[in-house]
């Protein structure tokens, strides 16, 4: 049997320097080769706070904009995302969510789940989305 030989790809991680990572022992974002993988993302403003406490479209928006911006520090953009994961606390509010996911991807169209949660770490989060982008040359 011929022998494999492993060849050992780059591993690049991002930090949002929230206490979070350190607690759990994640990163905001990996790359590893051309797939960029952005875990679970809130609608956390620059000041570590929640945005739009209580409003099922500005949530969702700064979260994309956080991974956009996760994306963009690894290389990579929203074009290059390929599937997202939403997770919301109350599915009756999908509909505003969905809209602000459609803004950012109404071109790029990316596979997608919408699920509900019981709910998220701090109570004021109402949704927390996933991207894996695979980045093309």
């Amino acid at each position: 049997m011929p022998k494999v030989k492993r060849q050992l790809m780059c591993r690049q991680k991002l930090s949002s320097q929230a206490p979070w990572e350190d607690l759990v022992g994640y990163s905001r974002a990996v790359k590893v080769g051309p797939h960029i993988f952005v875990s679970g993302t809130t609608g956390l403003g620059a000041d570590g706070k929640i945005v739009g406490i209580n409003h099922p479209y500005a949530q969702p928006f700064q979260a994309l904009q956080n991974i956009s911006q996760a994306l963009l520090d690894l290389g990579g953009q929203l074009k290059d995302v390929m599937r997202t994961r939403i997770y919301v606390k109350d599915i009756q509010d999908w509909n505003k969510i969905a809209k602000a996911h459609h803004d950012f991807f109404k071109d790029i169209k990316p596979a997608c789940t919408l699920v509900e949660i019981n709910r998220f770490i701090q109570e004021d989060i109402l949704v927390e989305i996933e991207a894996e982008a695979l980045i093309h040359p």
